[in-house]
């Protein structure tokens, strides 16, 4: 503003300012005011410079430029204008000034508001409005930065069947009369630049309905949350100083589907109760690292307000939950397993959200992030709303959400909750409640141009990540590229991986089955092997697995503590053998008796010193150590796992036996023999045909009746000669001890004759 050379210590009255047009006073009291800098702030007038300011509850305010300062007139309601003189030239564009409001408690100092053009450029807006910016956390939510010299917070939310939106606040005693927004057009975008507001203040969009309702919402794209059940979104700025920078260079150098992939599945809320990001990550790290994971894989930690939905009821989606730390805490988290050589997975839950009144439903008086029809917006398994995946603003929200948590964080990886609710229109819904695509079909034509779209710019902008779909059904062509045809001419979703959930209800199902049943059941075990190929799959033995009544892995198998546990390791070496990544839930890595509990988190106590069963969960953990440490170290057991030339039957058919043996082979040949005999006796002199011609040694790398994982010790101590005695099939075979309820892997000696 250019004002007139007067003495520093002068204070002038200013002229009085043209009245307000009622209509525009109207709206701005109410809150509804689409444009508030038109009518607020600093302007040229007849006169000179109009200058206006809405501060409730204030006694008086006067304008300072420099040395001078002009006493406003009081127009009531909160109201104070004046003219004060100025060069009219000045424009649109008048300099700084400041504020003094006189309280009744005190007396400050402010920038105004509403002297500051707007802070998101055409381009954004257009990217906005097309769904189609990719960075969108970087221009809504709330950003700390400085304007004109000023530090301040601008403020933005998209809210396009508003009337006026308004920011409250800590910082204004949670009264957002005094901060309307301004609408930014047809982009539905409101944003205000809020001098002096800075990281760690507390904020909630105050809106007004199209109806005229009250609405108080929490910012959707808002970075840090109160700790839960506080609802206030928490202005953040990051200033973390990533070390893991050889992680982020060489995560790109093999896709996850040629590599080898063991998933250690962990409630972060519950793996050590009590524990912050910063102390779970130094805990786990010594323990992944000692059990030789090559990946965690988080349950949800975008903020929740229910922590016994685990994580997947979100409100917070750009928000680590609060429960544990900061943002920055959680970056520490990721980094700190970077640099010990730990990939970073985490479930992302884009198929539903919660009902509660102050996150996204009716987020702007009307269903915005989910469906206009209510009977389309429900859920009908969870009471939750859907996301209206044919609004591209909405598409816009969740995709720029997944390139969120890989690239401002370092995610290695999103675990896709619930992908086959997304691509059903009649999922979970009886006739009546749903309707037809345009082509007369079930599927969800926008979930699948959601996902893909997804999919494909997750892999486009962050090298080295993978995404995993949990897909429940058949649907074709799920970790097919979006360029390839699949599902009736819908085209591959584009995902990397898919959890394999047949093979876990089926093995899962057979090792519930007394081992004299077995023989019955014996292709629930081989089934798996018709499809494998399919799709480039996960063998998850999730947190799903383990809870509601389902028991724990170990208290599924039948007999008494001893076999449950010769079962257990069993059926974990059959795991880690069979083609597929891996995937197993905390606790059941030491064989723990209970469900898991999120009051509660695993039962380590069992494997204290003092627990008398300490050694036998002890010894499922060493196994465990040990599967992966083989499993890493043996490209025959992940090189080809979506190669059919990767596995060949060595014994399909024995199940009057209940066993099952098979060979899985390298690139360049060298095979590894897996035998398992899920009966509770010993069987001698066991024929199986292995690859090769006599004469050859094969010998024991893993035997899971071994003592030191709490095994009877039937063990094959010595090298095994092949003979010349064709096999199912195989030139050459041998004849090997199997252990009760156990399982063997072996690898050849060369030139080691009979």
């Amino acid at each position: 503003m250019a004002v007139a050379d007067v003495a520093p210590t002068t204070v002038h009255r200013a002229c009085p300012a043209p009245t307000l047009e009622p209509d525009d006073r109207d709206r701005l009291l109410r809150g509804e005011h689409h444009d508030p800098h038109a009518v607020l702030g600093a302007r040229p007038g007849p006169d000179g410079v109009i200058v206006r300011c809405l501060r409730p509850h204030a006694r008086a305010v006067s304008v300072i430029a420099g040395p001078v300062s002009w006493v406003l007139h009081d127009e009531g309601d909160g109201l104070f204008a004046g003219t004060v003189p100025g060069d009219r030239d000045a424009g649109d564009a008048p300099g700084a000034y400041r504020l003094r409001v006189v309280h009744p408690e005190a007396v400050v100092e402010v920038d105004d508001p509403y002297r500051f053009p707007p802070t998101l450029g055409e381009f954004d807006l257009h990217l906005i409005s097309e769904g189609r910016h990719e960075e969108l956390w970087t221009v809504l939510g709330a950003h700390v930065r400085e304007l004109q010299g000023v530090r301040g917070t601008r403020f933005a939310v998209w809210a396009p069947d508003a009337r006026g939106v308004r920011v409250r606040g800590d910082f204004n005693h949670w009264d957002g009369t005094a901060l309307p927004m301004r609408s930014l057009g047809s982009s539905g975008v409101w944003e205000l630049f809020v001098p002096g507001v800075g990281a760690g203040a507390l904020y909630k969009f105050e809106i007004t309905g199209p109806d005229g309702s009250r609405l108080e919402r929490s910012d959707p794209m808002a970075r840090r949350t109160q700790v839960p059940p506080a609802t206030a979104s928490v202005v953040t700025d990051s200033d973390y100083a990533w070390g893991d920078e050889d992680w982020m260079r060489r995560r790109g150098d093999r896709p996850a589907h040629a590599a080898p992939l063991s998933v250690y599945e962990l409630h972060p809320a519950s793996w050590r109760p009590g524990a912050t990001y910063r102390e779970l990550a130094d805990e786990l790290v010594d323990y992944v690292s000692e059990l030789g994971f090559t990946h965690v894989e988080l349950l949800p930690v975008a903020e929740h307000p229910f922590g016994g939905s685990w994580g997947y009821q979100v409100t917070g989606f750009y928000a680590p939950t609060a429960r544990l730390g900061t943002p920055d805490d959680f970056r520490y988290f990721v980094d700190t397993l970077h640099r010990a050589g730990i990939g970073v997975l985490l479930d992302w839950v884009p198929g539903h959200f919660p009902r509660d009144a102050w996150a996204l439903a009716d987020f702007d008086g009307r269903p915005l992030y989910e469906p206009q029809d209510p009977v389309r917006a429900a859920h009908p398994d969870w009471g939750t709303l859907v996301f209206d995946f044919g609004r591209r603003e909405v598409r816009n929200f969740l995709v720029a959400n997944a390139v969120y948590w890989c690239e401002e964080f370092h995610i290695d990886g999103l675990r896709v909750d619930a992908v086959a609710s997304m691509l059903y229109l009649d999922y979970s819904r009886e006739d009546g409640a749903w309707s037809p695509n345009a082509h007369g079909g079930r599927e969800n034509l926008d979930a699948v141009a959601f996902l893909q779209e997804m999919n494909a710019t997750l892999y486009r902008r962050c090298p080295g990540i993978v995404t995993i779909a949990e897909e429940s059904t058949a649907w074709d062509g799920v970790t097919r590229p979006t360029d390839q045809p699949a599902a009736g001419g819908l085209g591959g979703l584009g995902f990397g991986l898919k959890w394999n959930m047949g093979w876990s209800h089926d093995s899962l199902a057979y090792m519930a089955h007394d081992p004299v049943h077995r023989r019955y059941h014996h292709h629930e075990l081989t089934f798996s092997m018709v499809y494998a190929y399919s799709e480039s799959y996960v063998l998850p033995v999730s947190h799903d697995e383990v809870v509601h009544g389902k028991r724990s892995l170990v208290s599924k198998m039948p007999g008494d503590w001893w076999q449950q546990r010769a079962n257990h390791r069993a059926y974990l070496a059959f795991m880690w053998a069979h083609p597929g990544k891996k995937l197993l839930f905390m606790g059941q890595e030491f064989a723990q008796g209970a469900e898991w509990s999120e009051a509660e988190g695993p039962q380590w106590w069992v494997l204290g010193a003092d627990h008398p069963a300490h050694e036998d969960h002890r010894g499922v953990q060493r196994l465990v150590g040990d599967l992966n440490r083989l499993y890493t170290s043996r490209p025959a057991l992940w090189e080809q796992d979506g190669d059919p030339a990767g596995f060949s039957w060595a014994e399909p058919d024995a199940a009057d036996d209940n066993v099952l043996a098979f060979v899985r082979h390298a690139r360049d040949g060298a095979p590894l023999l897996a035998v398992v005999n899920f009966a509770p006796v010993v069987r001698d002199d066991y024929r199986i045909g292995v690859p090769g011609t006599a004469p050859e040694a094969w010998h024991e790398v893993l035997n899971t009746d071994a003592p030191r994982y709490g095994g009877s010790g039937v063990l094959n101590e010595h090298p095994l000669p092949s003979a010349p005695t064709a096999h199912r099939g195989f030139p050459a075979s041998i004849t090997l001890r199997l252990p009760p309820l156990g399982a063997v892997w072996l690898s050849p000696l060369p030139s080691v004759r009979e």
